[in-house]
């Protein structure tokens, strides 16, 4: 397939990768050496930042060329997922019809209720715990990577190709990650390691209530209409139907396009909205917002 001319024109994208790149390197050289804490900080705010510039690519931007968006975001400061994987993933999850589906939804965090029912019940207190905010955020990021790499291995043994592409591909782009921490940086391995943990735990707070069970799959996707640090870090995803309903528009344009026309949003996804992350933190840091089961499909 013949590739679209080279076009960049989206400098903010630019900027902000630039931004992304030198506080990572700073959190693991300079900063680490003045005190680890802020190079723990440092780190993990670069880590979680090229995450969510890593979605922006893989919609694409900031260029009209896939291969140089892939390229800016190839040193894996996140670690953990693959890019292609990602990528494949992800452009999976916005088939709108099957938001939250526990089999075709390859984002959901529900469970078919038959599923449920078979799980050993201390099983069923971890993945219970994980739905709340809390333990999204100290357990989160173990669940999500054990189950995302469960379920690839499962893929890579009954021979798909392109999901064992993704990983091998992945080595090198760790590899880069590893020679810069430990032949250049000053952050030590276990700061290092808490920070990719701890950068994956903010991540959490995006995903954690984004969709949620409907009969209609217009009511599903969330709109959180934050305007603090976190929606820098999130890249405005918290307005979330604006971006599914847009996967094409930047990042920085989609508080604008939700502005002009927010009653068509919201009546888009009937309503399912939260005026800030401190309002999600008071209400479901201690307790689950959602069943782990779907609560919409039949139970055994």
């Amino acid at each position: 397939m013949r590739e679209t001319p080279l076009r960049i024109t989206e400098w903010p994208t630019l900027i902000l990768l630039v931004v992304c790149y030198a506080l990572w390197a700073l959190g693991t050289t300079w900063a680490a050496q003045l005190w680890v804490p802020l190079g723990i900080v440092l780190a993990t705010l670069g880590a979680a930042l090229h995450s969510s510039l890593s979605h922006e690519m893989l919609h694409g931007h900031p260029t009209s060329n896939r291969h140089v968006n892939a390229a800016l975001v190839f040193p894996a400061l996140s670690v953990c997922i693959p890019y292609i994987r990602f990528r494949d993933t992800h452009l999976a999850h916005h088939q709108d019809s099957f938001l939250t589906d526990p089999y075709d939804d390859p984002e959901s965090n529900y469970h078919d209720p038959a599923v449920w029912a078979q799980l050993p019940r201390w099983f069923q207190r971890v993945l219970m715990f994980n739905n709340s905010l809390l333990g999204r955020l100290l357990i989160g990021p173990m669940v999500g990577q054990i189950a995302f790499m469960r379920d690839d291995l499962r893929q890579i043994l009954a021979g798909d190709r392109r999901v064992l592409m993704g990983w091998l591909m992945h080595i090198p782009a760790v590899g880069l990650v590893l020679w810069w921490v430990l032949a250049v940086g000053s952050l030590p391995v276990w700061a290092w390691l808490l920070s990719v943990y701890m950068a994956h735990a903010i991540l959490k707070i995006r995903t954690f209530l984004e969709h949620q069970a409907h009969e209609r799959a217009r009511g599903r996707t969330v709109i959180i209409e934050d305007k603090g640090p976190l929606a820098l870090i999130f890249l405005n995803n918290n307005l979330h139907v604006v971006h599914h309903m847009h996967p094409r528009v930047p990042w920085y344009s989609l508080p604008t396009l939700y502005a002009s026309n927010k009653g068509r949003y919201l009546d888009r996804n009937d309503g399912y909205r939260y005026t800030s992350y401190a309002e999600i933190f008071r209400c479901y840091f201690f307790k689950a917002k959602d069943p782990v089961p779907h609560p919409l499909w039949p139970k055994p």
